[in-house]
């Protein structure tokens, strides 16, 4: 097996929730998240975690979309015109718009090159850009998120503040953000083929 999967406690998705834990991703990412192109995140962790590794500590959580760091050469040329879309948008600094919402369904580690590679077909980000992910930390597994995303009833701004600044993955939201009546982005159908898809690149047994 290229790949284990690690378990998690299961929650029951609700339709009406208030979400208070985000999760920083590059906005570009998020985007292809909220349409549907991709379900997976690859992590380690941000440059200050507290635990120094990264952790899924809270399998459901918001997208909180950043614009530091993005590049068009660590994308796919063919992705690569929708990250200048996003850039030459007006973004305030001074709020965080949150769209959408997502639970971890599957948390698979990988410590090998072989099935990073496998996965190209399933992200937006170039080759080299995920094998270096897997390669900061050698050490440490690189975990594969399989995310089932959820779009927010209306878009939610809060104020952003000083504590959540820095490269660390996860960020506590103080400003109650109201999700209303989540819906997913891609029927039950297509998220499990793609699942299905991701889990065979990997050698994990289907359910």
């Amino acid at each position: 097996m290229r790949a284990s999967r690690v378990s998690l406690q299961a929650r029951e998705t609700k339709v009406s929730v208030n979400g208070q834990t985000a999760l920083k991703e590059w906005a570009v990412t998020v985007d292809a998240l909220a349409q549907g192109q991709q379900i997976l995140l690859l992590r380690k962790g941000g440059i200050h975690e507290d635990s120094k590794d990264f952790r899924v500590i809270h399998p459901e959580f918001l997208l909180y979309p950043t614009f530091e760091h993005q590049r068009e050469d660590l994308l796919k040329e063919v992705h690569q015109s929708r990250l200048r879309d996003l850039l030459a948008q007006e973004h305030d600094t001074g709020e965080i718009r949150f769209t959408h919402w997502a639970k971890v369904e599957e948390l698979i580690e990988v410590s090998q090159q072989e099935p990073v590679d496998a996965l190209s077909p399933h992200y937006i980000w170039t080759n080299s850009y995920a094998q270096s992910r897997l390669h900061w930390k050698p050490m440490v597994p690189l975990s594969v998120m399989l995310l089932r995303v959820y779009q927010l009833e209306e878009p939610v701004t809060v104020p952003f503040l000083p504590e959540y600044r820095g490269c660390t993955s996860w960020v506590d939201i103080i400003s109650k953000v109201d999700m209303g009546n989540i819906k997913p982005v891609l029927s039950d159908g297509e998220f499990q083929r793609q699942a299905d898809e991701i889990k065979g690149c990997l050698e994990v047994p289907v359910a």
